[in-house]
């Protein structure tokens, strides 16, 4: 058998049609409330995720 996918991380992680991968920023779940309005607007959307051809290969086998 090949290897595997890890789901829980792949979960984690937009891939766009060009190929790019993208993640949620992290620490944005709660305690938001004294965060400029900017900075609220900025968790909200999701940033690169630069990974190398080594752990793509190793974490996302089964995904274009």
């Amino acid at each position: 058998m090949g290897a595997k996918t890890n789901k829980s991380y792949a979960k984690r992680i937009k891939i766009t049609k060009k190929g790019k991968l993208l993640t949620r920023h992290s620490g944005q779940n709660h305690f938001n409330s004294k965060e400029r309005h900017g900075a609220k607007g900025a968790k909200g959307r999701n940033s690169e995720f630069h990974m190398s051809n080594k752990e793509r290969s190793q974490f996302l086998v089964n995904i274009k």
